[in-house]
């Protein structure tokens, strides 16, 4: 970094540190979904590839995070495997998936760092909307605060929807993480994105994002989202993985975060 146009060795000192303290604040983490890995496990039976070490492998290479989905079916990540997960990881832990009685039960068990409330039925192939914060506000709010009273960061999934955001904020939840799907699919709705995430600064809500993110659009989101703090990416990392080997495409994922 070059420093240019101070008066004296200590003001550049402190430009640095200040400048230094800024980018650590608003360094944006990457939460790596295995759910993938997990499928691929299931598909033949037995324990390969193995779960808890390839969680251990992406955290070696840089992951901030892990993030699981599991879902009733257990057609991917099984329950075990959250309390397996739990034993190894070392980073921050993230449980998405919807509270129903036997997933609350679940999280409140492991006590990951941070659990996401995500509105998916229960045989849907993949998440696909956000919540309704405004009409599910009390059943959100009474989660949100058993999740909370266990010391449990929570977290609830959105569309990028203004309206979202005052309803989100009622229930007490830490953060919100933004659908991004309708971004992924085309970028000239980021203005949306935008507005949301300004909304949600506005109501000292954290920001996360998530679905269908990968390396072509990722840098550009975070480019044009005010505070990212968290994205949670799986399929498209774990697909790009094939062709460009686990550890390069966690570090590539990390420098377009910068």
């Amino acid at each position: 970094m070059q420093i240019t146009n101070f008066k004296s060795q200590k003001a550049c000192l402190i430009c640095i540190f200040t400048a230094s303290t800024l980018d650590t604040i608003y360094m944006t983490k990457l939460s790596v979904n295995i759910n993938k890995i997990a499928t691929l496990r299931n598909s033949r039976g037995g324990n390969t590839p193995n779960l808890v070490e390839v969680a251990k492998d992406i955290e070696a290479f840089g992951a901030n995070g892990i993030t699981i989905h599991p879902r009733p079916d257990e057609r991917h990540i099984r329950y075990q495997d959250a309390y397996d997960l739990k034993k190894v990881v070392t980073t921050e832990f993230n449980i998405e998936g919807n509270p129903i009685p036997k997933f609350v039960d679940l999280v409140l068990a492991v006590k990951p760092t941070q659990v996401t409330l995500v509105p998916d039925a229960e045989d849907a192939i993949t998440s696909n909307a956000g919540w309704d914060t405004n009409k599910h506000r009390s059943f959100l709010t009474e989660i949100i605060s058993t999740f909370k009273n266990e010391g449990i960061r929570t977290s609830i999934f959105v569309d990028p929807n203004v309206a979202m955001i005052e309803g989100a904020a009622k229930t007490g939840t830490d953060r919100v993480e933004l659908y991004t799907e309708a971004y992924a699919k085309d970028n000239s709705v980021i203005s949306s994105f935008i507005a949301t995430a300004n909304a949600a600064n506005d109501f000292n809500l954290g920001i996360n994002a998530g679905h269908d993110l990968n390396l072509e659009n990722i840098a550009f989101f975070k480019q044009n989202i005010p505070k990212l703090l968290e994205v949670s990416i799986g399929h498209a990392l774990i697909s790009e993985s094939l062709y460009l080997g686990l550890e390069n495409v966690v570090n590539m994922y990390l420098n377009r975060l910068k």
